[in-house]
């Protein structure tokens, strides 16, 4: 059967894939597989994976909360949007879970002009600059140019010292970051040019979704049981995580929640991170 890709491409379903999502939701196999059924019997020629992938939501969503919230993570991180201010924030975040001293939106004079950084973190001594390259559409990638205009800001950059966590830092590493993927030939530049990369699914075994899951790093806008406009205000009052919420769960008080409500989003948030 054909569908339709957000790109507009049309392509072979794989009931594969689709399974391997599922299960990635920490929902049982079992229950994957009745879903699949589910969905098999609503499917037509021509249905868009958004269709599918709402289908699939929908129904993990009656079996648990934090299963479609872990299935929701990609689109979760694009609602760190739109500018990409939380999404710079949440990168912070990621890089502090791995014991990095970090610092967002930081303003350094280089060598020849001044530079706007996005995340610097430091680690054994060691400074990195990183740009996050946030994207709206599901399907942007970021592409050679990227990674070619980074490198001359990290070269001029490179050259003085700043004062960053001490009073005078270099900067020896450089990082860009983004929330989809890279084309192959930014990640072949990046590679021959020394640059780390880190998108939705590279590299590989360290990507933003295995670090996610591992580190139970999950933004607050993949929680099920809350609203668009109550997942803004916890970004708003700088809660970026779902395990944030669990440590300091008077910020649900902040937004408004009632009491039970506050229990359903704090029974979501303890089983997406694996706390109960």
């Amino acid at each position: 059967m054909k569908i339709i890709k957000h790109s507009g491409d049309i392509v072979e379903f794989s009931a594969d894939k689709l399974k391997s999502s599922l299960l990635k939701s920490g929902a049982s196999a079992v229950v994957v597989e009745n879903i699949l059924q589910t969905i098999k019997k609503q499917m037509y020629e021509g249905i868009s994976t958004k269709h599918i992938y709402k289908m699939a939501f929908g129904l993990l969503k009656k079996t648990a909360n934090s299963h479609a919230a872990r299935y929701n993570l990609r689109e979760a991180i694009r609602l760190l949007g739109p500018a990409g201010f939380f999404f710079e924030k949440y990168i912070g975040r990621l890089f502090a879970s791995e014991h990095y001293e970090t610092k967002t939106n930081i303003t350094l004079q280089g060598k020849c002009v001044l530079h706007e950084i996005d995340v610097l973190v430091k680690k054994n001594e060691h400074v990195s600059m990183i740009e996050c390259k946030y994207h709206a559409g599901r399907d942007a990638a970021s592409d050679v140019k990227v990674p070619m205009y980074i490198l001359s800001r990290f070269n001029d950059l490179k050259e003085r010292q700043h004062a960053i966590f001490e009073k005078k830092d270099s900067i020896s590493k450089c990082w860009i970051v983004t929330n989809n993927r890279f084309t192959t030939d930014a990640v072949d530049f990046a590679k021959c040019s020394g640059l780390n990369l880190l998108s939705w699914n590279y590299p590989e075994d360290n990507n933003l979704k295995t670090k996610n899951d591992t580190h139970y790093l999950y933004p607050v806008t993949c929680l099920t049981t809350l609203s668009i406009a109550e997942k803004d205000k916890l970004l708003i009052l700088d809660v970026i995580l779902v395990k944030e919420i669990i440590n300091h769960s008077d910020c649900l008080e902040k937004i408004g929640l009632s009491s039970n409500r506050i229990k359903n989003v704090l029974k979501e948030a303890s089983e997406l991170c694996g706390f109960i």
